[in-house]
C-alpha cells in the first residue's frame, strides 16, 4: 500500500480500494442496505439456498479490512456467476436510490429474470421505493469549495499568499471530515439538474420544471460545487494539486509536483477524494450525482494552459487536446461543468461591452474544450441582479440566457435560498472555508453561527490555519 508524504492515497492505493470494494459487492454477507431498513442475502441461483460467505473484520469502525489473498481469490470465483454480478450492479443502483434502473436492470435479462435471487432483489427495491418522500427543493442547500490545501506548510507559510488561502480555501483534512459529518446527518449529493430541468409546455414553451428528488424519510439533499478548477500559476509550489488526469482506472484524479520535483498521482482534490468517499459510502449519491466543477478560462482549465494566450507555447495543443480529454471523463462519470467567467469579474459591476466579451471568450476558449454548459457560477458571488426574479428587461441576465445558461448561483450563507422561475433556477450557494469556520467559531451570539445545520465549525477547523482569519470581501 503506498500513501505519501500527505497521507493520502495514490493510485495504486484507490487500486487497491476499488478491488477491496469489489469483493464487498460480491462477498454475499449482505446486499447494501436498503433505505436504512434492511437487507437480503443473494440466493444460489441453482440451489436456492444461500451462497458460501466470505468473512470481513468490522468489529473496529464498521470497514471491512483489506481482503487476504483466499478472500480475493473467492470473489474471483463469485464473479464468475452472471447472476450475481447482474444482482450486485443492481444493489449499487438501489444503493444510491435507482431503485427504477436497478428494477429494470434485472427485469430486462432474459436470462434471470424468473431466477428466485432476482425476483427477491426485484421485490425488496420496490419495498424501498415504496418509503421515498419527495424533497422540497426550495430546502436544498448548495455548498462550494475551492481547490483543497493539500501540503497545509506551504499553503500557511506566512507569504503573500497565505491570507487569502486562510480565508477562501479548505484544508484535506476539514473536506474529509466536512465529508463525514454531512454523511453522518444523512446529508445526499444530488445534481443541480436534479433541482430543476426543462421541459416543453403544451404550448410549446421551454419552462423549467421542478425536480422530483425522492429519498428515505430523514435524508437530506445537497448541492456541491467547486470554483477555480484551473490550478493557477500562483499556486505553483503552495501545496496544491497541479493539474487533473485520467487515472489509471479510468476515474479522474490529480498530479501533484512532490519537493523533490517528482510527480505523484494520487486523491489530492475534491474531485479523486469525493470519488472514493462517494465508492466507500454510495449511499451519500443520489442516482450517481457528483459535483459542479466550474472553470475560469484566463490561464486555462484543469491545470493545463489552454488560453488562447499560449498558443504560442509548444504544448498548447497538448494541453487543449488533454483538458478536453479530462472534461469528457468528468462528466462520464456524473460531474456537471459550469462557468464561472472567463476573467473571474464580478458580473453586475464589470462594464456591459467587457461583460459581453468576457461571456464570448469563455463560450470560445471554454466551452469549446468541455462542451455545452448549462450553469454559470459567479465570481465573487456577484449576481447580475438583486432578489427579485429576473426579467427579460435585465440586460445581463438576457445576455447571459441567450448564450445558453439556464442555472445561476450565486454565494449566500442563509442554509437555503432557491428561486425557480419560468425558465430558470437560481440559488445561492455556501462557502465552507477557513473565514467561514472562523466566522461560526468566533460568534458570540448563537444566531450568527451559520454551520451548524451542517457541522461544528470546531470539530472541523484545522489547528494548522493562522488565526485569526482575516476578513474577506468576496469569495
Amino acid at each position: 500500500m503506498r500513501i505519501n508524504d500527505y497521507g493520502i492515497p495514490t493510485q495504486t492505493r484507490r487500486k487497491r480500494q476499488l478491488q477491496q470494494r469489489i469483493l464487498i459487492a460480491v462477498s454475499l454477507i449482505t446486499i447494501i442496505a436498503v433505505c436504512g431498513t434492511g437487507a437480503f442475502l443473494l440466493k444460489n441461483k441453482v440451489t436456492g439456498k444461500p451462497s458460501q460467505n466470505i468473512t470481513l473484520n468490522t468489529a473496529n469502525d464498521g470497514k471491512p479490512d483489506n481482503p487476504s489473498e483466499a478472500e480475493s481469490e473467492q470473489a474471483e470465483i463469485i464473479l464468475d456467476s452472471p447472476d450475481l454480478q447482474l444482482i450486485a450492479q443492481a444493489d449499487r443502483l438501489a444503493a444510491g436510490y435507482d431503485y427504477d434502473s436497478a428494477i429494470e436492470l434485472l427485469k430486462t435479462n432474459e436470462q434471470y429474470s424468473s431466477d428466485p435471487s432476482v425476483l427477491e432483489a426485484i421485490s425488496s427495491y420496490e419495498a424501498a421505493k415504496e418509503t421515498l418522500v419527495k424533497a422540497d427543493i426550495n430546502k436544498v442547500t448548495h455548498v462550494f469549495f475551492h481547490s483543497l490545501v493539500v501540503d497545509n506548510s506551504k499553503a500557511f507559510d506566512g507569504d503573500v499568499d497565505t491570507p487569502g488561502y486562510n480565508q477562501v480555501m479548505t484544508t484535506v483534512s476539514e473536506f474529509n471530515k466536512i465529508l463525514q459529518a454531512m454523511y453522518d446527518k444523512g446529508y445526499v449529493l444530488v445534481r443541480l439538474h436534479d433541482m430543476a430541468y426543462e421541459t416543453t409546455d403544451e404550448n410549446g414553451k421551454t419552462v423549467m420544471t421542478p425536480g422530483n428528488i425522492m429519498l428515505p424519510e430523514g435524508k437530506i439533499p445537497f448541492v456541491m460545487s467547486q470554483d477555480d478548477l484551473c490550478y493557477y500559476d500562483y499556486m505553483h509550489g503552495d501545496g496544491f494539486a497541479t493539474r487533473m488526469i485520467i487515472g489509471a482506472d479510468g476515474k479522474p484524479t490529480c498530479e501533484m509536483e512532490m519537493e523533490d520535483g517528482t510527480v505523484s498521482v494520487g486523491s489530492y482534490d475534491l474531485v479523486p477524494i469525493l470519488e472514493d468517499f462517494i465508492q466507500e459510502h454510495p449511499d451519500f449519491s443520489y442516482q450517481g450525482a457528483r459535483a459542479v466543477l466550474a472553470f475560469t478560462g484566463y490561464q486555462g482549465i484543469l491545470g493545463y494552459r489552454t488560453a488562447a494566450s499560449y498558443q504560442n507555447s509548444p504544448a498548447y495543443e497538448q494541453d487543449r487536446q488533454e483538458a478536453a480529454g479530462v472534461a469528457q471523463c468528468l462528466k462520464e462519470n456524473g460531474w456537471e461543468l459550469a462557468s464561472h467567467s472567463w476573467g473571474h469579474l464580478n458580473m453586475h459591476d464589470v462594464n456591459i461591452k467587457r461583460f459581453k466579451a468576457d461571456t464570448d471568450k469563455w463560450k470560445n476558449e471554454v466551452e469549446n474544450l468541455i462542451g455545452t454548459t448549462d450553469i454559470i457560477l459567479y465570481p465573487f458571488g456577484s449576481d447580475v441582479g438583486d432578489w427579485r426574479p429576473y426579467t427579460s428587461q435585465n440586460e445581463r441576465f438576457t445576455y447571459l440566457y441567450q448564450a445558453g445558461f439556464r442555472y445561476f448561483c450565486t454565494v449566500d450563507s442563509a442554509q437555503y435560498w432557491v428561486q425557480l422561475g419560468s425558465d430558470y433556477l437560481r440559488q445561492g450557494r455556501r462557502n465552507l472555508d477557513g473565514y467561514r469556520m472562523w466566522k461560526d467559531i468566533t460568534a458570540e451570539n448563537p444566531a450568527k453561527r451559520r454551520l451548524d445545520d451542517l457541522f461544528r465549525a470546531e470539530d472541523i477547523f484545522d489547528p494548522d490555519r493562522p488565526t485569526p482569519v482575516p476578513e474577506m470581501s468576496g469569495s
